[in-house]
């Protein structure tokens, strides 16, 4: 069976799609509904402003697909954009609703210690390196993209975080759902092996 990659019109398809392939999964970009909910994973990419993102998604009914989906037990994985879509709310250019699918805020960075975006390679600290999702592996860097950054209503959900002038989530998760803020297939050694405890999962290996 295959990885889902969802295609709204605003993700970084491509390089998800061959991190997903180099790791030994079939990945399938897609938009339809039955594809999606058929796959035995769901990962769901962005790039681009929250609001844009969100109207993409309700224009194609994958707003409601992302919905229907995260309350299945098939593993679904939000990715940089992508993640903060999960949650209720952003106030990005104005208060815009999310997927409400996990609880939180998405918010503006604030300070003036740091530059924004946050842009560069960022050490992870897990907060409960029990988690599968960290099976077999070490703190390390990853790669951040984000002028916004998610505050979890619930502290269970919140996986790992990095340092950036305050504490930023990095991962998140809630039963079968999973967020990273940055993205895994551009994190080198770590990143991938990330991806690949997420894809370990949907137990879809080709």
């Amino acid at each position: 069976m295959a990885i889902a990659i969802v295609d709204y019109g605003m993700g970084n398809l491509h390089s998800v799609s061959k991190a997903v392939e180099r790791l030994g999964y079939e990945p399938l970009v897609t938009g339809e509904r039955e594809a999606i909910l058929a796959a035995e994973g769901i990962i769901l990419p962005g790039v681009g402003a929250f609001a844009d993102a969100m109207e993409h998604l309700r224009e194609t009914g994958l707003d409601a697909v992302m919905k229907e989906a995260a309350f299945g037990p098939k593993p679904l994985l939000g990715i940089c954009l992508g993640m903060q879509l999960l949650f209720s709310q952003s106030e990005e250019y104005g208060r815009h609703e999310g997927l409400n699918i996990l609880p939180g805020s998405v918010v503006r960075f604030t300070g003036d210690d740091y530059k924004v975006p946050h842009m560069g390679w960022n050490s992870l600290q897990f907060n409960n390196p029990e988690h599968p999702l960290f099976a077999g592996l070490e703190e390390g860097h990853v790669y951040f993209v984000h002028s916004y950054h998610v505050l979890p209503e619930a502290e269970s959900h919140l996986l790992a975080v990095t340092d950036y002038g305050q504490p930023v989530t990095a991962i998140v998760g809630n039963g079968s759902v999973y967020g990273m803020q940055f993205h895994p297939e551009k994190s080198g050694e770590l990143g991938m092996s990330l991806l690949r405890n997420f894809l370990v999962l949907t137990d879809s290996k080709a």
